[in-house]
């Protein structure tokens, strides 16, 4: 066997068994919950300080340790379990939350006996009377003005109209007081996830860096021994047998990987405690950079920029014979590393708000939320320049470097996400959809998650000037997070990662990114950006059309001569790239002659001899073709 070979094949072995490794850990840990971790998680600075009283009404901590009791010292050999009993616990907490603060039947009565005694007339001084004195009545008393504050005054011609009036009051009350004092279901994902984290026991809680090298190091190192021999071979590229790869071609090893992609951003985004122990193991590299343990989103970025690294090589190794691949790969994998990875990571260890310079609005479409906001405000002369420097690459930024190079300038040369499409996706770009249909459908979706992106985006900018929650009648922290779920999560991660084995590399970027639409907008009208052809010199191979990960027809355009100026294309030059005579050339010329251009026959456009007579008046003179 070639030497090549035989370590082509080592290096396979190693990165199976790294991300074997790394697979099974996820199952490995036992779990114990203590007092330590429930105070740690839900305790006040008071509690942490060791001032835990014991009158008045209970506190959040006290009502999780009591009903944590069964769980107290009990270990658990599997996080499923684990984490259902956890459940359990924060269930039987928003039940005691509401029995100790929330309004009672009797309360309610007691409330509509009073206002019918007083001719009718609700009167909120007179009503908070029934909920007695002391620490809870006077919670129950600001809850209950603040949800009936516009009833006061008004009259009721019987208990029944006025009790089916503050049913629905009540019960909005006391979800919001188990939100309040008990855990709701905002806060009890991240709470999960901590407790998770902070109860595991074991070898991997005890040798986090030890796995951490065991399993990034040994799939790191078998992936660079797979990949760096192929440098032996001639520069350009080999595609050969892609249409019957089981991993390229959707195969059941891709429909495997695709699998595990979407269920791994399933968990990420929806049930991250699950994950812990993967977690775990970046911690190392969390304390290292921010001084802080890692969570779920910063595993997923070292994860997202490992993958970019090392695909990265490869992409370069696969184009090496290609100038602008090699630069605009390690472009790439250098804003990735820097500007997303360690500079955020390292603002917080100087104890600034977390910034990633490159991400602009709207596929950062949080950058105007009222929280986002008031956090850059708030840390002074650096946070305003964050703020301002965000507002300016939307507007100047963004008009301006597509005029001069297309939006090829973000979606393939700075982009996260268009970068682990063009390192992670690539094997996959074949797969995209090339159809008409799959074109309609691509522009009513993109550019309707654009007009979503906005209008949210205005909601929110409203709701922090105003502080009002809705806007037109509509719940603007509604709209936040339907997005959130449906295009942040659901669209970007899930589809967008998860299919690159089922449709190809850029279904984000084709079909739902926001910006990648904003910027096609600018690029489609005003840009000086196109790819050129020769259409004299194309031999219809169709390698352009079939390794477009936009979806473009692009030997279409080859074949008659005109320039590609299509608002989805992202000119990452991989057309080009795979083209074997040369036709197509990614430019930035002069605005004119981007449209109408001729179609070419041989190597000149069609030309008429205008002087030419028709052919039944002078037929020894035909028009002149050349």
């Amino acid at each position: 066997m070639h030497g090549k070979s035989i370590i082509q094949i080592i290096g396979l072995a190693l990165f199976i068994a790294g991300f074997g490794f790394f697979i099974s850990i996820f199952f490995l840990s036992d779990y114990q919950l203590t007092t330590e971790v429930l105070l740690e998680q839900l305790g006040t600075e008071e509690e942490k300080g060791g001032n835990i009283s014991t009158a008045g009404s209970p506190s959040t901590y006290q009502l999780t340790q009591e009903a944590a009791s069964e769980m107290l010292g009990k270990t658990y050999g599997n996080n499923f379990a684990f984490i259902r009993s956890l459940e359990a616990t924060i269930k039987k907490v928003n039940e005691q939350a509401k029995a100790v603060y929330g309004i009672t039947d009797e309360e309610l009565s007691q409330i509509v006996e009073t206002v019918i005694n007083n001719d009718g007339t609700y009167q909120l001084d007179a009503v908070v009377t029934a909920f007695g004195s002391g620490e809870t009545a006077e919670f129950k008393g600001q809850k209950l003005r603040a949800y009936t504050n516009w009833l006061e005054g008004k009259q009721f011609g019987s208990a029944e109209e006025l009790q089916n009036q503050l049913n629905g009051q009540v019960t909005n009350i006391n979800n919001d007081i188990a939100r309040q004092k008990g855990i709701d279901k905002y806060r009890a994902k991240g709470l999960k996830t901590a407790i998770v984290k902070s109860s595991t026991v074991g070898f991997i809680a005890e040798n986090k860096l030890t796995v951490l090298l065991l399993t990034f190091l040994t799939a790191i190192i078998g992936s660079l021994m797979y990949l760096l021999p192929r440098v032996e071979e001639h520069p350009g590229i080999k595609n050969n047998n892609i249409f019957h790869s089981a991993l390229k071609h959707r195969g059941w090893l891709g429909i495997l990987v695709g699998t595990f992609l979407i269920l791994f951003y399933i968990v990420l985004y929806f049930y991250p405690y699950y994950m812990t122990n993967w977690i775990l193991l970046a911690d190392p590299v969390s304390m290292a950079l921010s001084g802080n343990p890692a969570g779920e989103f910063f595993l997923y970025g070292f994860l997202y920029t490992i993958c970019i690294i090392v695909m990265g090589i490869r992409m370069i190794i696969n184009y090496r014979h290609n100038r602008y691949q090699i630069i605009r790969t390690i472009s790439v994998m250098f804003f990735q590393t820097a500007f997303a990875f360690l500079i955020p990571e390292i603002l917080i260890r100087l104890n600034n708000p977390y910034f990633d310079f490159k991400n602009i609005w709207p596929l950062d479409y949080d950058f105007f939320f009222p929280s986002s906001l008031n956090q850059l405000i708030d840390n002074g002369t650096l946070g305003l320049f964050m703020l301002v420097w965000g507002i300016a690459l939307i507007i100047v930024a963004v008009p301006v470097f597509v005029y001069f190079f297309g939006k090829r300038w973000y979606c393939s040369w700075v982009c996260g996400c268009g970068g682990l499409a063009e390192t992670l996706g690539d094997p996959y770009r074949q797969l995209s959809d090339k159809s008409l249909g799959a074109w309609k459908v691509e522009r009513y979706l993109i550019h309707g998650v654009l007009v979503f992106a906005v209008l949210m985006t205005i909601g929110m900018i409203y709701t922090f000037f105003t502080g009002s929650g809705s806007l037109l009648g509509i719940p603007t922290y509604t709209m936040a997070e339907t997005y959130g779920f449906f295009i942040g999560a659901g669209f970007a991660g899930v589809i967008g990662t998860g299919f690159y084995p089922l449709m190809g590399n850029r279904v984000w970027c084709r079909f739902g990114c926001p910006l990648a639409a904003y910027l096609g907008l600018v690029q489609r009208f005003k840009s000086r950006f196109r790819i050129t052809t020769n259409g004299g010199q194309c031999i219809s191979c169709g390698n352009c059309s079939t390794y477009c990960e936009m979806g473009i027809d692009v030997r279409w355009y080859a074949q008659r001569g005109q320039n590609i100026i299509r608002s989805s294309c992202v000119g990452c030059g991989i057309c080009s790239a795979v083209c074997p005579r040369g036709v197509l050339k990614l430019e930035n010329g002069p605005e004119e002659g981007r449209f109408g251009m001729p179609i070419i026959i041989g190597n000149n456009s069609v030309q008429i001899d205008d002087t030419a007579k028709l052919p039944e008046q002078q037929p020894e003179e035909p028009a002149v073709v050349g």
